[in-house]
């Protein structure tokens, strides 16, 4: 890269790690995006309102729950035109709170959890831990709330697990995974009563939450020549970032497709709730807004015909430690590019078309890419990507960064990558290429 090009990878991922920060759940990403979308021109579209104002050269952004969709309409939008459609997730690994989560134990406070989505046990222990989450009071008013540094899971000292070094770590996660918040010395703690002084209500007037643990610790640049980008929730804040700044700037123009950013929740877990992309979310936003533009359900169904998904999830990085865990003739190195992701068996929703598209996107894009394969004995995860395609049917291509420790509390990625994907991303939505599928 040349030293402009430095630069502008340097301050995109000094972005990416404000965002980090200013997103520590799902919902609070999601107010985050809606923000500066609405920043950038966007109008709010509430769901349970009619949708009679949607115009061809329109900017709308509709929520639910940790999730989000906004689309460009190009001036001469119809019932046909079809989409470009850059899909990621909000959601990260985390442990969530426990209904009567207040405990004390052998003169400790603690804090009951669960385990949320595919999270690297280990890499959660001896980390200051924040709070953050949605409450819900019995009114049904929404309240978004975060701690600062708050509770701890210490580890086993070495002198009270003499193998461990030898044998490896072993975690139960319903006993050893319950942090610490204080000193049971000073009184029985309520975390609920914490939470709802920094969110300014009275505790008996929640009624239900959503809270997950996340790092405490701010993103930062770091290696010889700050050539990474250390934070929690890389994965998967790293591709909404990069979707959201690639939505936020694009100019709908004639004879152009509507573009389309979707960022689910739960995809951690399955995507399959009302909010993920198992669910109906994105599918009602595209029936009404077609209705909008006056499509019959054939025309829908014929734009969809020449649509696209770009699914943006982050991928593995070889590990300069473990060479042996990945494909032997396809090696995706992290700050290399982003990544075409393909899997014979479908949990990757790459085929030859979408490859092609991912191809001259990145062309247009002057980006280089490289593609990614699993080991054959180590199947790969999944993402959004199949799932959106079984639900729309539309050409779907799974893409994403090589990062490190991914599912970690704290994750790595190089400074390089998400411009590059965010580059990419721009021309997803330009009409300067052809979809040809």
């Amino acid at each position: 890269m040349n030293q402009t090009a430095v630069k502008d990878a340097r301050a995109f991922a000094e972005d990416l790690g404000e965002f980090v920060k200013s997103s520590p759940s799902s919902f609070h990403t999601v107010e985050t995006v809606r923000t500066h979308l609405k920043n950038n021109g966007y109008v709010d579209l509430c769901e349970a309102s009619a949708w009679t104002d949607i115009a061809p050269g329109g900017r709308y952004v509709v929520c639910r729950d940790g999730s989000i969709v906004a689309f460009a309409l190009p001036v001469d939008a119809s019932g046909t035109t079809p989409l470009r459609v850059f899909g990621a997730h909000t959601d990260s690994p985390a442990l969530k709170l426990k209904p009567k989560s207040s405990i004390t134990s052998h003169g400790f406070n603690q804090v009951g959890v669960e385990v949320y989505g595919g999270a690297l046990f280990n890499s959660f222990l001896d980390r200051d831990l924040k709070l953050a989450g949605r409450l819900v009071l019995k009114s049904g008013e929404e309240l978004l709330v975060e701690t600062g540094p708050y509770l701890r899971v210490p580890q086993l000292a070495v002198h009270l697990d003499r193998g461990v070094n030898r044998d490896g770590l072993k975690l139960d996660p319903q006993k050893h995974l319950q942090p610490i918040t204080g000193l049971g010395e000073n009184g029985e703690h309520d975390v609920l009563a914490d939470l709802a002084q920094i969110a300014g209500v009275n505790a008996e007037d929640i009624a239900g939450y959503d809270i997950v643990t996340v790092d405490a610790q701010a993103p930062q640049l770091i290696g010889s020549r700050k050539e990474f980008l250390a934070s929690a929730r890389l994965d998967n804040l790293l591709s909404t970032f990069a979707g959201m700044r690639a939505m936020a700037e694009h100019e709908c123009a004639a004879d152009g497709p509507i573009a389309l950013f979707v960022a689910n929740d739960h995809e951690e877990v399955g995507s399959a709730s009302r909010s993920g992309a198992a669910g109906p979310f994105l599918e009602d936003v595209l029936a009404r807004l077609y209705a909008a533009l006056g499509a019959s359900d054939e025309e829908r169904r014929r734009a969809f015909s020449r649509s696209i998904v770009v699914s943006s999830d982050v991928g593995h990085s070889i590990h300069p430690n473990y060479v042996e865990r990945h494909d032997p003739a396809n090696h995706p190195v992290a700050g290399k590019g982003p990544i075409l992701k393909i899997n014979a068996d479908q949990r990757y929703a790459t085929d030859a078309h979408g490859a092609a598209f991912w191809a001259r996107a990145c062309a247009l894009a002057r980006v280089e890419y490289q593609e990614f394969v699993s080991n054959n004995a180590m199947p790969c995860g999944s993402t959004i990507g199949p799932i959106t395609a079984t639900r729309l049917g539309m050409t779907t291509v799974d893409v994403g960064v090589p990062i490190l420790s991914m599912h970690s509390c704290r994750e790595l990625t190089a400074v390089s990558d998400p411009y590059d994907l965010y580059r990419a991303a721009c021309a997803v939505f330009s009409p300067e290429i052809s979809a040809n599928i």
